[in-house]
């Protein structure tokens, strides 16, 4: 990654560069003495031009070999898929417990089940440590744990918030389609 960030900021130089180059790119202008009494520029103004685009292609390269990119660190996005009939939806999990409990549980197969009009929900085989993890407050496409009663929620509507209700994380692709969820779901670990 860090080969890459720096081959783009390298190109986007050169780019830059080569755009502050002669105004009409189609002439060729030679630098003789002839040609600089006929335009009125003299060898010294032309020497000064020469030694600056020198100077800052240099600078450029100093620059650009000075600049420490930092490694980025590994992926940390936890993405699990869920799979009813020929449908999916794709949720990222957040950085709280009861999320990293639900994705030690994972691979499930598991019946899913209709509650209320806005929401699908099913029971997780092990309870989900809920220390650390941020109360639900998204709205619909939000994968929340409701802790009194030990269910995981797929929302597809609006909610009112709860301090029972935790969020585990939210839709990427495919919410819009958790409404027709139902019978059995297939719960599983993205990559």
């Amino acid at each position: 990654m860090k080969k890459f960030l720096y081959s783009i900021f390298v190109g986007m130089m050169i780019l830059t560069l080569s755009a502050c180059g002669t105004g009409d790119a189609g002439q060729s202008v030679e630098s003789t003495p002839e040609t600089l009494s006929e335009t009125g520029t003299s060898s010294a103004v032309l020497e000064q031009s020469e030694s600056s685009e020198s100077l800052e292609v240099s600078s450029v390269d100093e620059v650009s070999s000075d600049i420490d990119i930092a490694e980025e660190p590994e992926n940390t996005f936890r993405q699990i898929s869920v799979q009813f009939g020929e449908n999916t939806v794709v949720y990222e999990l957040n950085d709280g417990t009861a999320a990293d409990s639900l994705y030690e549980q994972l691979p499930l197969t598991i019946e899913v089940e209709d509650y209320s009009t806005d929401e699908k929900i099913f029971y997780p085989p092990q309870p989900l440590d809920t220390n650390n993890s941020p109360l639900a407050q998204s709205g619909a496409g939000t994968l929340a744990y409701y802790e009194p009663w030990g269910d995981i929620v797929f929302f597809y509507g609006d909610y009112n918030e709860n301090p029972s209700l935790f969020e585990l994380g939210q839709a990427v692709s495919g919410g819009d389609l958790v409404s027709g969820m139902s019978g059995t779901i297939t719960i599983d670990i993205i990559g």
